[in-house]
């Protein structure tokens, strides 16, 4: 006997959308969350349909106010070990408590590792963004600096440039790119700085200048970076499933399944690329509502 018939372990967009679609299916549901969130540092999330502009802590008091009339219990623990049992799965959480589940749905995320540049991480979420398509508007033909060398450094900026024409790309040393690269972001206006970097300065988390090692100063008032990101948990390691080459994503199919029968997975940790509020939403509803189904269908064939 299980405690639920499904624990959902990540309680940002993800996890709180596949929470409300498994409640909304009767489900016997136990929401896990350690209050975390990645968009932590953010002052307004932008980009999700109604909710433009909605700082990310009213997101999720609204969500778990709407999960209430479904029976949801939600609780702010991590879940620490994770491991098959017969009819399901357990985890122990931090509390020493352990619970049970028919079936798991993990949205636990990724974590940003952030270049040890001075400056950088009071401005993370604020003046310094990964996601142009989140924070781009608002900068909108400011100054802008894209921080990132070869393919990856390249790809920001010229996606930055659409933003603003005063985009320039910041290398900190030799930028990795082939002639062509360079030629074309010449061609579009977009300056190739190689200069190592000291730090960043601006009153309190704005940016006002990007400083050189030589003592150069360049005035900004934004910057852009795409960060390496690893994941926020190791419970999916834990349990066996199928990790990306880079081992920074869960393998899954298209309905969130992991290579482990019964564990699925949703959001961030599954996408390589595009983090966003909507996407992750979306993947957390998909994931949840194929979760369910197999629950009914194996329900059904063991009644048959």
């Amino acid at each position: 006997m299980t405690d639920y018939d499904v624990i959902v372990v990540g309680g940002s967009a993800a996890g709180l959308s596949a929470a409300l679609t498994l409640g909304r299916a009767r489900r016997r549901v136990l929401l896990l969350d350690r209050r975390t969130p990645r968009n932590a540092p953010v002052a307004h999330s932008h980009g999700f349909l109604t909710r433009d502009g909605t700082p990310p802590g009213e997101l999720r008091r609204i969500a778990h106010e709407q999960l209430e009339p479904y029976g949801t219990e939600l609780r702010f623990l991590e879940a620490l070990r994770a491991r098959s049992v017969s009819g399901g799965f357990e985890l122990d959480l931090e509390d020493g408590s352990r619970v049970r589940a028919a079936r798991l749905l993990l949205a636990t995320g990724v974590r940003d590792l952030l270049p040890d540049l001075p400056g950088l991480r009071e401005r993370w979420g604020r003046s310094v963004h990964a996601c142009p398509y989140c924070h781009g508007w608002e900068v909108q033909d400011r100054p802008l600096a894209v921080l990132g060398r070869s393919e990856s450094g390249y790809h920001k900026a010229v996606m930055l440039h659409h933003w603003s024409r005063d985009t320039v790309l910041l290398t900190d040393g030799p930028s990795g790119l082939t002639p062509e690269r360079l030629g074309q972001l010449a061609a579009l206006g977009i300056a190739v700085l190689e200069d190592p970097l000291s730090h960043l300065e601006g009153a309190g988390d704005a940016l006002e200048r990007v400083v050189f090692r030589g003592g150069r100063v360049l005035a900004r008032e934004a910057l852009f970076l795409q960060p390496d990101v690893r994941p926020a948990s190791d419970l999916a390691a834990q349990l066996g499933c199928k990790m990306s080459d880079n081992g920074h994503n869960v393998v899954t199919d298209a309905a969130g399944q992991t290579s482990v029968p019964g564990v699925y997975a949703a959001g961030d940790m599954v996408e390589p690329a595009a983090h966003q509020i909507a996407h992750a939403v979306s993947s957390g509803a998909r994931a949840a509502a194929s979760l369910n189904n197999a629950l009914i269908f194996a329900a059904a064939l063991e009644q048959a």
